[in-house]
C-alpha cells in the first residue's frame, strides 16, 4: 500500500491569523518502508517570519525569498501525493495550512478521510504518555542525531521510522506469514544419515560394557528395544 509521510513547516500556528507555510517535505512509503522517493521544497510565504518561528526551525527571510509561492509549486505536490493516504503527525495543524493553501488557488483539497495522524495512533497506544514526535523518537530507538532545527523533510523521514513502529515494529520487514512459510506446508521428509566414515573408538572398558550388560538382563523384561540398537543380550541359561 502506497502512503505519504508529510511534514510542513509555517510562520506561526494559525492561517486564518495570517500565517503561511514556508516549507514542505513528504516520504513516500510502500507498505510501511520508505521507496526513496521524496518530495522537498521552501515556500515563499509572501511575508515575514517572526523570530519565534526563526528558533523553531532555522528558516529566515532570506533563504525564502527566492523560493517559489505556493501556487508554483501545488501542481508538483498534488502530483506526488496522488490518491495516498497522508500521514501527518498532529495532523490537523498541517492539514490546516495544506487546506489553506490549497483553496487560495482554488485548488481541490485532499479529502478529510485520507489524513491519518500519527498523533492519535500515539495516544491510542501510550495513554497518559508524552506522544510528540520528540518522545516518540527516544521511545522507539530513533536517532534524532542529525536534527537540528525542526524542518519538514528531516522530521518527515523521522515520523515514517515512528509511523512504522506504531503499525507493528520493524517485526513487519521480517514478516513470516503467507508466501513466506508456504514451502514449508509440505511433507517434511526425514534425512537418512549414512555410517560414519571412520568410527569413533568406544570410551567404556569392556568391563564396564559387561556390567551394564548384566545390569540389563536382570532389570528390563523386554531386551529387543536395546536390540534394535545394536546392543546383543544373551539371557542366561534357566535355573
Amino acid at each position: 500500500m502506497r502512503e505519504i509521510v508529510l511534514d510542513t513547516e509555517t510562520t506561526g500556528f494559525d492561517p486564518k491569523t495570517g500565517d503561511r507555510l514556508i516549507e514542505v517535505g513528504c516520504i513516500e512509503i510502500m507498505d510501511l518502508l520508505p521507496t526513496g522517493r521524496t518530495y522537498h521544497t521552501l515556500v515563499n510565504p509572501e511575508r515575514l517570519i517572526p523570530p519565534d518561528a526563526i528558533r523553531v526551525h532555522g528558516i529566515t527571510d532570506d533563504k525564502v525569498k527566492d523560493a517559489p509561492k505556493f501556487a508554483e509549486i501545488v501542481q508538483e505536490l498534488s502530483d506526488f501525493i496522488g490518491d495516498a493516504p497522508v500521514i501527518a503527525h498532529n495532523a490537523q495543524f498541517d492539514r490546516n495550512f495544506i487546506d489553506f493553501e490549497y483553496a487560495r488557488i482554488a485548488h481541490p483539497l485532499i479529502p478529510a478521510d485520507r489524513w491519518i495522524d500519527t498523533l492519535q495512533l500515539a495516544q491510542k497506544k501510550f495513554p497518559g504518555m508524552p506522544n510528540s514526535l520528540d518522545a516518540l523518537c527516544k521511545r522507539f530507538k530513533v536517532s534524532l542525531a542529525d536534527r537540528t532545527f525542526h524542518g519538514a523533510l528531516i522530521d518527515a523521514r523521522l515520523l515514517a521510522e515512528v509511523y512504522l513502529e506504531l503499525r507493528g515494529g520493524k517485526e513487519r520487514r521480517l514478516d513470516l506469514s503467507s508466501a513466506k512459510v508456504t514451502a514449508a506446508a509440505g511433507p517434511v521428509i526425514a534425512t537418512a544419515y549414512g555410517a560414519r566414515p571412520h568410527p569413533l573408538a568406544p570410551r567404556s572398558t569392556e568391563a564396564e560394557r559387561a556390567a551394564h550388560a548384566a545390569f540389563l538382563l536382570a532389570t528390563l523384561k523386554d531386551h529387543t528395544l536395546w536390540e534394535g540398537y545394536g546392543l546383543e543380550l544373551e539371557k542366561a541359561p534357566a535355573a
